[in-house]
């Protein structure tokens, strides 16, 4: 696990949870003394569920400022949205992982656990739209400056998987329990630059500028990596592994694309073309950012097969 990883899932129990441990020999003993019902006498002032997923502490995290009716609606999903772009993101640094120690299956068994979780993730926007205009102009003004556009979670997703900006590292410059670890992920190589680092370890031709860069910079779409992933295409039988990876990525880019573009009517249906709450023109930089696509020499190889 990278240091930035460990910035973003720290392990931690809060003080005073200490969880039993129990084993299924102990899970057999009491389901035979209860007869297989629940067991519903606890001591303390707590539940072992309760403290397991710190489930008071959770539910008491949601504090609207408007007291409109609706907002809490908007407040919740927001919050769902963090929690699965953080379960995304640790999944990818596992995927991350298995992939620079050349162990595919592993890296794909990852890759099935993401694919949901981004469909999670959109389905969230069936729950956005269901505010009307009036309802969402009821709260938003409350919401000053805040933008989803300053979401850590989600800046650490789009630099695993590559689009890499350093002028976004800007608004978190004054947050020192986030910068270092954005930051480190920012210089770090993503998880398509190990992908390709991969591609060059099988065999496959690819330029040396593609393998050695500054990897906070933008990845600029390259002939040699292109040229390697039509060689994998040609070659679609299930046990090709590098052909099996290329469509998990695509996978995982395609979801994004439908993520982003949900994102955008969602906004457009609920604000037309107000401008946006943390600085941008609103739907015009949603469609700008829907034209952007994760592992571009994927999409580009469908056009030469």
């Amino acid at each position: 696990m990278s240091t930035a990883d460990q910035g973003v899932c720290p392990v931690h129990v809060p003080e005073g949870r200490d969880i039993e441990v129990v084993d299924a020999d102990e899970r057999a003993a009491m389901a035979a003394s209860t007869g297989g019902q629940p067991l519903l006498d606890f001591e303390g002032r707590s539940t072992p569920y309760v403290d397991y997923e710190s489930i008071d502490v959770l539910l008491n995290l949601q504090h609207p400022r408007s007291g409109t009716h609706d907002e809490m609606a908007f407040y919740i999903m927001g919050q769902v949205k963090e929690l699965l772009f953080k379960l995304m993101h640790h999944e990818l640094v596992e995927i991350q992982r298995l992939v620079r120690a050349d162990d595919l299956p592993g890296a794909f068994d990852g890759f099935r656990r993401v694919a949901p979780i981004q469909d999670q993730l959109t389905s969230a926007w069936n729950v956005l739209a269901t505010l009307t205009p009036n309802e969402f102009n009821a709260f938003r003004d409350h919401l000053g400056r805040a933008s989803g556009f300053q979401s850590y979670m989600y800046r650490h997703l789009e630099f695993i998987l590559g689009n890499k900006v350093t002028s976004l590292l800007r608004p978190h410059q004054g947050v020192t329990s986030v910068y270092p670890g954005l930051k480190e992920a920012c210089e770090a190589p993503s998880l398509y630059d190990d992908v390709i680092a991969l591609l060059a370890r099988r065999g496959l031709a690819i330029d040396a500028r593609a393998l050695d860069r500054d990897w906070s910079e933008r990845y600029v779409p390259d002939d040699s990596v292109e040229d390697a992933w039509l060689e994998v295409y040609r070659d679609p039988r299930p046990d090709n592994d590098l052909y099996v990876l290329g469509e998990h990525l695509m996978d995982v880019a395609d979801r994004y694309k439908q993520w982003r573009y949900r994102h955008l009517i969602g906004v457009e249906r609920i604000l037309g073309s107000k401008p946006g709450t943390g600085g941008t023109d609103g739907v015009g930089w949603l469609r700008s950012i829907v034209r952007h696509e994760f592992f571009p020499e994927l999409w580009a190889v469908r056009t030469r097969l």
